[in-house]
């Protein structure tokens, strides 16, 4: 996401540094946003002391679960569902587009960020455009995510509270699906267009060097257009998104608790609502930690992209803000849970996968879909109207 304020002060720093350009130096400092009120000589390296030293390990540890969390349960849950055509319900498809997100960053961009941030110390030694594409596909999948838990809440709200109402076909389905990736990968696109390379000072124990910080950084006189694209990102991405989802599970949590069923209750009737019950508690989980997951994240960005001047003495609010930003990628780990070892007996179909192909192996005269057919024990609409939690 967006580091401009901080990356600019960094950028400051460096050009500060480079003693064969005074006019360039001037020319810059012309065109530099001066509110932050920060001499140059007391722009800290980040990268120095115990502040960093512990960030670097949470930040570590933070983001290998994130690859193996996110990474295995995502690609478990997407084998299962690309197995068995019987899962593909349309909550389900909703589903897998978050688990298709959270696995690209799992696989594509965590890596890079081990190295970046863990390995070498905030310093980026893979060019210009693996620094665009890794900026992109984060902000993509955090809207995607985004964007599919919103399509949960209200497909749930459709099912529970106008069941009566047909449920959406499959051909809008999939065109809510389309929508789903869309408007990510087009308001993302100026976190690559900005997205840059700039070289600061870093002095260790034994010479002066050079880092290399990636970050998406927008040029000073564009700083009004800036904020007018983060408020609306903001706007549409967080607080439209939760205030929907949570309009939805209060008028669903009533529909379920505070209602009363007209009509004699069978036994059927009433486990069909513990399960619905169940399904809204996991539902709301998700909800509130996307909520204490993000919203740290949007609050110390506004703090410090909209008054500056608040943070830019600190020495450790670069670092306070990359810890931030973990615990907020984090989430995915807790979407990842939820959805994959709750949702579906996802570890039962893997199972079942290896089952599959072990007796193919060994009883050729059997297919696949017959054995398929014969290890199928749940019925395809208790799956899809309940969420069978351990």
């Amino acid at each position: 996401m967006v580091k401009s304020n901080v990356s600019r002060i960094i950028a400051a720093a460096a050009e500060m540094q480079d003693s064969h350009s005074d006019d360039k130096l001037d020319r810059y400092m012309d065109s530099y946003d001066m509110d932050y009120s920060v001499p140059p000589d007391e722009i800290p390296d980040t990268t120095q002391g115990q502040a960093f030293f512990v960030a670097t390990i949470v930040i570590g540890i933070v983001l290998v679960c994130i690859m193996l969390v996110c990474g295995l349960g995502n690609f478990i849950f997407i084998a299962t569902l690309t197995r068995y055509k019987k899962l593909r319900n349309l909550t389900n498809l909703l589903i897998a587009n978050l688990a298709i997100s959270d696995f690209i960053v799992a696989v594509v961009c965590c890596p890079f960020l081990v190295d970046y941030y863990v390995v070498k110390q905030l310093s980026w030694d893979h060019g210009l455009v693996l620094c665009a594409s890794v900026n992109y596909l984060r902000t993509v999948s955090l809207y995607v995510s985004t964007n599919a838990l919103l399509a949960i809440a209200v497909d749930r709200y459709m099912a529970i509270v106008h069941p009566l109402q047909p449920r959406m076909k499959y051909q809008t389905a999939y065109c809510l699906i389309t929508g789903v990736w869309i408007v990510p990968i087009l308001i993302s696109i100026p976190s690559a267009y900005f997205a840059s390379e700039t070289m600061y000072p870093h002095v260790d124990n034994i010479t002066n060097t050079h880092k290399v910080f990636c970050a998406q950084i927008w040029p000073v006189d564009q700083q009004a257009f800036y904020r007018s694209y983060f408020l609306f990102v903001f706007a549409i991405e967080f607080v439209g998104p939760v205030i929907v989802m949570a309009m939805c599970y209060a008028r669903i949590s009533r529909e379920l608790w505070f209602k009363n069923v007209p009509g004699f209750q069978t036994e059927q009737i009433r486990k069909r609502l513990r399960c619905r019950r169940k399904t809204v508690m996991v539902l709301i989980g998700i909800l509130t930690a996307y909520i204490l997951c993000w919203a740290p994240y949007y609050g110390f960005t506004i703090l410090r992209d909209f008054h500056p001047t608040l943070i830019s003495r600190q020495r450790n609010s670069l670092v306070a803000f990359y810890i931030i930003e973990c615990a907020a990628m984090s989430n995915s780990m807790i979407n990842t849970f939820c959805f994959v070892s709750v949702k579906n007996n996802t570890v039962k179909y893997l199972k079942k996968i290896v089952l599959l192909h072990w007796r193919s192996s060994y009883v050729p005269s059997k297919n696949a879909d017959e054995i398929d057919v014969r290890t199928s024990s749940m019925p395809v609409t208790e799956e899809i109207e309940c969420i069978h939690l351990r």
